[in-house]
Formats: C-alpha cells, sequence, structure tokens
C-alpha cells in the first residue's frame, strides 16, 4: 500500500508540473500586442508621438484612473505580415541573411565593445552644455554649431545645414496662483504661442469642465471666467486636444483665459508644456497647462460649491518668424551615393528640463549611427544620411511642410523622393527597444521583417504594422516612401513628456546602447542590399 500511494503522489505532481508549464506557455503567448493608429486628423502642426505599447502587468499608482499610453482605442493587430502574404524571392531572403556578420559586428562594437556607452557621453555632453534647446534660443543654435564641429572631427561627408523658417514664442516671467478658496501656488507652464496677460495679470473666477461637451452646456456660466479643462487621461491622442484646443473653445464662450490639465498618464505633481494653436487669430486669450493635481482638486472643490478664483500672469511674448537650421551629415554610398537611407531626430526641445529623452536620445542614436558606420570602415552602396531636425516641438517645420512658404525639408526635397530607400525617425523615446514601427507596402514589409531577424541575439525583431514614421517625416508616407520609427518599451514616456522631468536621469547607457545597435544595423542593411524596397501606398488600414 506504502508503494502504490507513493507512486500515486508522484504521478500526481508530474501530472500537476506539466500542467502548470503548459498554463505558463499558453500564457506567455495570450500577451498581445496593439496597433495605435494614425492622428494626422488631430495633429495639425503639433508633434503628437506615435508609438506601441507594450502590456504591462503592473504600474505605479497613479492619482488618475490611466492605460499605458495610447492614440485612440487600440485595435488587435498581428505585428507581422502573415506567412502566406510574404513570397520574397530566396535569393532576396538569402542576401539579407548573408548580413547576419556584420550586423553581429555592430551590436558587438556597439554593446559589448570600444564604442560602449560613447552615445550617452555624446548625450551627456550635448544636454548638459546646451540644455533645453527651444526654438528661435542661442542654445539651440549652438548645439546646431558643435553638431557640425563634431561630425566634422568624425570624418563624416557632406555636413551641411539647412535653413528652416519656424516661429519665435517665448515664455518670459509666469505664475498662477489660486486665492479663493485658499493661497495655493499653482504649477503651470504657459503653452507655445499663448498671448499673454496684461501686465497686472488677469483675476478671475474658476470654471471647471471635464471636456468640450461639458464646457458646451455651462457657455453661459464661462463669461469673464478663468476655464480650467480636468480632462480624464484617456491617451495622449485623445487628452492633448485639450492642450491643443482648450483657449479657443473656452474663448468662444466668453472666457478670459485657460488653464489645461497635463497631458500625462502619470504625474508628480509636474506640467506638462506643448504646442496650441488659436482658431480665431482676432480672438486669443492667454492659456498654460497645469498639473493632474491642481486640475483635480479644483474640480473637488467646485463640486463642494466652494468658490475658486485664481490669479495669472504670464509675460509670453510672440516675435517675427526666426531662420533656425537642420543639421545633415552622411557616410557617403559607395555605388548610389545619390540614393540615401535616412536616420533622424529632432535636436530642438521645449524650454524645460534637458530635452534629453524628448528628442536627444533619438537625435544621438541617428548620428551616432553614421559615426559607428564611420568608424567600422561600413560603407554601404547607399547614403547614409543622419539628419537633426529643427523646430520640431512648434510643428514640425524642419521636416514637415505645413506653410507653403516654409524652406522645409520636404518642399526642398519631395522631387528626390524616389532617391529615398527608407526614411527613419526615433522620436518616441529610447528606451529598451523591440524593434522596428514600419509604414509601407506590403511587400517592403516583408522585406522589412527578413531584416529585422538579423537583430534576434538583442530581442528587437519585431515589425509592428503601424505609422511607421515621426512628425519630422510622416508626409513622406503621401509620396509612398517607406518610413520606420523605433519600437521601444516606452510606457513611461508620458511621465516626463514635455515636462522639468526630461532630463539625462531619464535615459539609460546600456539601453542606448541597445538602441544604436537596432538604428544603426537596419540603417547599414537597407542602404546597402542590392533590392529597392518599393515604394508605393502604406499597407496600413486607411481606416485607423
Amino acid at each position: 500500500m506504502g508503494q502504490v500511494a507513493l507512486c500515486t503522489i508522484t504521478f500526481t505532481c508530474i501530472l500537476s508540473a506539466l500542467l502548470f508549464v503548459l498554463y505558463s506557455v499558453a500564457q506567455c503567448q495570450g500577451v498581445h500586442i496593439v496597433q495605435l493608429p494614425s492622428i494626422n486628423d488631430t495633429r495639425q502642426g503639433e508633434e503628437l508621438v506615435e508609438e506601441e505599447q507594450p502590456v504591462t502587468s503592473s504600474s505605479p499608482s497613479q492619482p488618475t484612473t490611466s492605460s499605458p499610453p495610447q492614440l485612440k482605442e487600440p485595435k488587435n493587430i498581428t505585428t507581422t505580415a502573415a506567412p502566406d502574404q510574404c513570397n520574397l524571392p530566396p535569393e532576396l531572403v538569402d542576401e539579407i541573411k548573408s548580413y547576419q556578420d556584420t550586423v553581429d559586428q555592430i551590436i558587438e562594437y556597439v554593446v559589448r565593445g570600444d564604442y560602449k556607452g560613447r552615445t550617452y557621453e555624446v548625450l551627456a555632453e550635448l544636454v548638459d552644455t546646451f540644455g533645453p534647446r527651444m526654438t528661435g534660443s542661442g542654445q539651440l543654435e549652438a548645439a546646431i554649431d558643435w553638431m557640425l564641429e563634431l561630425s566634422e572631427a568624425e570624418g563624416l561627408e557632406n555636413t551641411h545645414t539647412e535653413d528652416v523658417t519656424a516661429p519665435h514664442w517665448v515664455r518670459n516671467t509666469e505664475s498662477a496662483w489660486m486665492t479663493q478658496p485658499r493661497l495655493h501656488q499653482l504649477n503651470m507652464l504657459g503653452l507655445g504661442g499663448s498671448v499673454g496677460t496684461p501686465p497686472e495679470g488677469i483675476k478671475a473666477e474658476v470654471l471647471v469642465v471635464k471636456d468640450f461637451d461639458d464646457l458646451q452646456k455651462h457657455a453661459d456660466q464661462a463669461v469673464g471666467k478663468i476655464v480650467v479643462f480636468n480632462q480624464e487621461w484617456v491617451s495622449y491622442g485623445v487628452s492633448v486636444k485639450y492642450r491643443f484646443l482648450g483657449a479657443s473653445k473656452a474663448a468662444e464662450v466668453g472666457a478670459v483665459a485657460s488653464l489645461i490639465r497635463s497631458a500625462a498618464s502619470f504625474s508628480i505633481n509636474s506640467p506638462h508644456t506643448g504646442q496650441q494653436e488659436y482658431t480665431d487669430p482676432q480672438h486669443k486669450i492667454p492659456t498654460a497647462c497645469i498639473t493632474v493635481e491642481d486640475a483635480a482638486m479644483m474640480d473637488r472643490m467646485q463640486a463642494r460649491g466652494q468658490k475658486i478664483e485664481v490669479h495669472l500672469t504670464m509675460g509670453a511674448e510672440s516675435y517675427p518668424d526666426i531662420i533656425t537650421r537642420n543639421t545633415i551629415t552622411e557616410v557617403l554610398g559607395h555605388q548610389a551615393p545619390d540614393e540615401a537611407v535616412v536616420v533622424s531626430g529632432h535636436l530642438d526641445s521645449w524650454d524645460v528640463g534637458q530635452g534629453a529623452m524628448d528628442d536627444g536620445g533619438g537625435a544621438m542614436i541617428s548620428w551616432n549611427s553614421a559615426v559607428v558606420l564611420q568608424r567600422l570602415g561600413l560603407r554601404p552602396r547607399r547614403t547614409l544620411r543622419a539628419i537633426l531636425w529643427a523646430a520640431e516641438e512648434q510643428g514640425g517645420y524642419g521636416g514637415d511642410v505645413r506653410m507653403i512658404q516654409l524652406p522645409a525639408y520636404h518642399k526642398n526635397h519631395v522631387n528626390e523622393s524616389d532617391k529615398f530607400q527608407l526614411i527613419m525617425e526615433s522620436d518616441s523615446g529610447t528606451f529598451n527597444p523591440l524593434g522596428l514601427g514600419f509604414d509601407g507596402t506590403q511587400e517592403a514589409t516583408c522585406i522589412m521583417e527578413e531584416v529585422m531577424k538579423l537583430l534576434h541575439s538583442i530581442n528587437a525583431t519585431k515589425v509592428v504594422r503601424e505609422n511607421g514614421g515621426g512628425p519630422d517625416i510622416e508626409v513622406w508616407v503621401n509620396d509612398g516612401v517607406p518610413l520606420g520609427s523605433l519600437y521601444n518599451a516606452n510606457e513611461k514616456y508620458f511621465w516626463f513628456h514635455h515636462s522639468n522631468g526630461d532630463t539625462l536621469s531619464v535615459e539609460d547607457s546600456d539601453v542606448l546602447d541597445h538602441c544604436l545597435a537596432v538604428w544603426t544595423s537596419v540603417a547599414y542593411v537597407t542602404a546597402d542590399m542590392t533590392q529597392r524596397i518599393p515604394h508605393g501606398p502604406s499597407n496600413i488600414d486607411p481606416s485607423y
């Protein structure tokens, strides 16, 4: 009986263990990735970060109900093309596979070799020396000059700048105080393009609303008041419209100023600035962002029937447009130098924090990609072109073309669209890299999936079929040019975005190395492969 019992117990334990393993595998396979759609309908000159968010099992306690940052309600998609949709010629697949040794060489050099930590060092020197790099500031122009000097010192080729006409807005001195029902200083940041208050400021009663519909319901109560928007965080794409249009909506119903709850997925009482736009140039009111906590507090006060009064002072001024510069440097192709793969990020930032995450990291992995190829002696067939955009934060003036008179990169080079093999921009953070966001034809997607398989050793093989371009390059999708972006685990991106928290502390040296390895490898392989990546309409569902 003892032996039988022992066998029974042993068999039960083994069976339980097997069931647990099967359950664990099923759970792992059940994790899904969602596509984040294009937001061209809400962008209107504002850089809205477009990225996928990996599913997370837990998050810190937050002062508001939120989910990982998204742009719209997510839709489940396959992150790669279905096997029956890819039918690449075997010789093309073999050619791409032949780059494995070179990609391994790049990864080894960047992640573990002599270049380890170099990207972080350059980024640290950039942000520590020049600080935030607002368009129109001496800091940005000095940073551009510095990047030109570094490029020349590294022996990069065709280093030059191209002029960009951009708005020039200056924050100046500003403050906001709640004077009733108690005295309390509100942490605030004026929003880009806002008008200032009179020198003595504006002192008025507050009306708190939850959204634009709520504003319309209480329009008769808004006259002569400061409207506070306490919109719920749903996603950046949803919440940012209040920052962008809140002042104009409030002005339409007679408000004298507006305060906007920061578009942030997590807050430690810090405001997040950004660009806003007046829909009626003849009717402008001052507007600023306030913290999630203060917006929620005033909402509670109003619900209790307490009278709220705020004294807002803003010295903001808009000056005539200025000329700034895109910074460009290259590793010239040895066979087709007139064709190019572009890697890019924007060098400008808001005037708070250090602009280390938005977008110092993206700019630095792009510039360092060219340096790595130069130092390794890897000269591809086509030119690798690194572009550091200017004036992105005011609406993509460096790369996009929003107004016909702007000498933007797209306007200057649109006739060369057939010469671009691939255009990439990193402007969604440089956190742990997972792969590539991609926007192109089905065949182009299949090609990129083969390329990304080369990065298996650092687990960055995903190709996410979403709008792969960043704010400076998305216009090129209309010309059929394949676009790419860094797909990374950036669920904390909007914790720091456009705030004083965007400092070097957000960045990790080892993670930056991995991002650089991905960026450089993809750039080199696509620039050197004999096959042209097909141009044409995007494979993205137009309903997004």
